[in-house]
This record gives structure tokens, C-alpha cells and sequence, in this order.
């Protein structure tokens, strides 16, 4: 039963995590790396990612990640979000708990592009009347 896995798909701002979930003891591999190596030993970010197998009572789920795209706060989220979607493709009845907890819903929030004219996407140049 090791090589039966379910997969989820998360994603925020640029980043995108896909994300396999086994049964096993509890170990996170993100990108090949450890969670906690991954991460910096971020004590923050590691209770951030933990929440996930918190809320649902999973906590003996190996996760194997891998994160592209933006930076180490915008991955976190998609990876949250693709454990979360891939624990309910195994347990359905657990989607209510990890919705209410915001797991399942796309934080859409984007970077607006620079325009032309402008210093970045809406600062422009003090005006001056005279």
C-alpha cells in the first residue's frame, strides 16, 4: 500500500504545489528536502503547514510536495491548500471542517502588473500645480 497515494493541487499568488499523500508516519518532503530544512526551521511556517493534519486528525499521512513559483510564504499557502484537497479526495466527510478552517478556498490575490507611465502599478509622479 506504500505506492497508492492521493494528489492535490494548490495554488497562490505565482506559486503552484502539487501535492502525494501516503500512508506512513508523518514525515513532509518538500522539493526533496525535509519540511523543517525546507523551510529554515521557520517555527511559524512549520505550525502553519502542521495545522492541516491538526484540523483533520491525520497526522500519520507522509507527504511528498513539490513547490514552483513564488516565494516561501505564497508556496506555503498552495501547499496547505493542496494537502488539504488531497486528504479530501481520501476522506470526504472532512471537507465541512477543513472549508470552515479556509484550507479549500484559492486566496486569488495576484501582483498588479506595472503600467506604463507609472512608476509601479498605480504610484505615479507627485503633481504639481505650478
Amino acid at each position: 500500500m506504500a505506492d497508492r497515494y492521493t494528489y492535490g493541487i494548490g495554488r497562490r499568488k505565482s506559486a503552484v504545489a502539487t501535492a502525494r499523500v501516503f500512508k506512513g508516519k508523518g514525515n513532509i518532503t518538500i522539493n526533496g528536502k525535509p519540511a523543517a530544512e525546507y523551510l529554515n526551521d521557520n517555527k511559524a511556517m512549520l505550525e502553519e503547514l502542521e495545522q492541516v493534519f491538526t484540523i483533520s486528525g491525520k497526522k500519520d499521512l507522509d507527504v511528498t510536495i513539490v513547490a514552483r513559483g513564488g516565494g516561501t510564504s505564497g508556496q506555503l499557502d498552495a501547499i496547505r491548500m493542496a494537502i488539504a484537497k488531497a486528504i479530501v479526495t481520501e476522506a470526504a466527510d472532512l471537507r465541512p471542517v477543513l472549508k470552515k478552517a479556509g484550507l479549500m478556498k484559492r486566496d486569488s490575490r495576484e501582483k498588479e502588473r506595472k503600467k506604463y507611465g507609472l512608476r509601479s502599478a498605480r504610484k505615479r509622479e507627485q503633481f504639481s500645480k505650478r
